[in-house]
């Protein structure tokens, strides 16, 4: 894969006051900024262009990131205005930019020791999902890994998404139809989220996963975020 997203236009809420002068995705943990750790992935596993969305505070990442160079990257930054675009908003909104081949795309607000280059070039359906073991956070878990790796809304034995997939551009041909007429979607650039877009092509057996085992967190509130730092510091 040569592309990847990194979804980076939240406006980190509850990571305030953190959050009042710095995107979350550039708070520093383990001595760089957090989307730094995914850029080293994506390009140890050969992606070469990345896109980031932005929206909160977007003129800091191009003055701390620049244009990728320094990793062997090309950065392309896709503004969102004002009001993020929520994840499927933003992947539509960044989709130009992403050639023609399937794509990484990673949440800018997670940290993980998984191996990018792991992932599979390309899914065998719509998109192919990273789980992980349910957090303290989130013990109910997101979606079903059956035995034959195909990720399903229903059922027992629930995992979490961790907010790392490989997509295929389908994904979102028939967005317009799954979303229907919520609130969002008559914005331009629209906004609505991914997740319904993903239970849809469950129905059809459409996404893929695998269980990574390893560490995993989600850097969504400033005790995590010290907790993180803390173990990373060992």
């Amino acid at each position: 894969m040569k592309h990847a997203l990194i979804f980076a236009a939240g406006l980190g809420e509850r990571m305030r006051p953190l959050t009042g002068h710095t995107p979350k995705p550039l708070l520093q943990i383990g001595g760089k900024p957090l989307i730094v750790w995914h850029l080293e992935k994506l390009a140890a596993a050969g992606v070469h262009y990345v896109v980031i969305n932005t929206s909160h505070l977007a003129e800091q990442f191009p003055d701390t990131l620049g244009d990728g160079s320094r990793w062997g990257l090309r950065i392309r930054y896709a503004y969102e205005g004002p009001t993020p675009l929520e994840t499927g908003g933003g992947m539509l909104n960044a989709l130009p930019f992403l050639g023609h081949e399937p794509f990484i795309a990673v949440n800018g607000d997670i940290w993980t020791d998984a191996d990018f280059a792991a992932l599979p070039a390309a899914p065998i359906g719509l998109a192919h999902l990273l789980m992980v073991d349910n957090p303290p956070q989130h013990p109910r878990g997101d979606f079903v890994l059956d035995a034959h790796d195909i990720v399903h809304d229903e059922g027992t034995a629930r995992l979490t998404f961790s907010g790392i997939g490989v997509y295929r551009h389908d994904v979102l041909r028939n967005w317009r139809a799954v979303i229907g007429d919520a609130i969002g979607v008559e914005a331009k650039p629209p906004r609505f989220r991914l997740v319904p877009l993903l239970r849809a092509a469950m129905e059809t057996g459409a996404v893929s996963g695998n269980h990574h085992h390893g560490a995993w967190t989600d850097v969504g509130t400033p005790e995590r975020l010290a907790e993180l730092e803390t173990t990373l510091s060992r």
